[in-house]
């Protein structure tokens, strides 16, 4: 395979409905945009997501997969597939299927748009939240107390759907959480974060 322009990491644990049709979805936005790849990480499920995936890649050859031998959270499933990456560009989204792949292209234009070589990091913002109103006002309180202390200017950090350069991203101290710190961290290096409205699902 020749190397592609853009990786797209998706961390999944036990989305075996959600896995094959997030899949497609990314090919079909992705296709004949841009060369590309997909990494799922498959963090140690214990469901039939194994299963599937393995039979999306006779039909799907960009698909690469990577599987923990223990469920290590979230960072680390972006960690490890950043890392298995052969992009210089990284793409992350949500494996349950919320963060829409059709937006990828969206966020790729900005950072084309606004990349002046220093780290760029372009966050989803979720303008229409589709979850519950518990879920969305402890996001709503999450994001004040983080916005006060670090001055990251992001109005939704936990928002799936990012996209930054692979250097960048492993130059960064890596933590537990740290996907949920990465405008603050991508500032800290002395780069910018630019934010840009995406779709939500339920």
């Amino acid at each position: 395979m020749s190397t592609p322009d853009l990786t797209v990491v998706v961390p999944v644990h036990n989305e075996a409905d959600n896995i094959g049709p997030l899949v497609d979805e990314i090919v079909a936005a992705l296709t004949g945009r841009v060369p590309y790849e997909i990494v799922v990480v498959d963090d140690h499920s214990g469901d039939d997501t194994p299963r599937r995936l393995e039979e999306k890649t006779r039909t799907v050859p960009v698909l690469r997969i990577i599987r923990h031998g223990r469920n290590a959270g979230q960072s680390t499933a972006v960690h490890s597939g950043v890392r298995f990456a052969r992009a210089p560009l990284i793409a992350t989204l949500d494996g349950d299927g919320q963060n829409d792949p059709a937006d990828i292209p969206t966020l790729l234009d900005a950072w084309r748009a606004r990349h002046a070589g220093k780290p760029l990091l372009i966050a989803g913002h979720r303008t229409d939240r589709r979850d519950t109103f518990v879920t969305r006002a402890s996001s709503k309180i999450a994001n004040a107390v983080r916005g006060s202390m670090l001055k990251d200017r992001t109005p939704d950090t936990g928002c799936g759907l990012k996209l930054f350069e692979r250097e960048t991203f492993l130059a960064l101290p890596y933590f537990d959480h740290m996907h949920r710190f990465l405008p603050a961290l991508v500032l800290r290096a002395g780069g910018e974060v630019m934010s840009v409205p995406v779709r939500h699902r339920p």
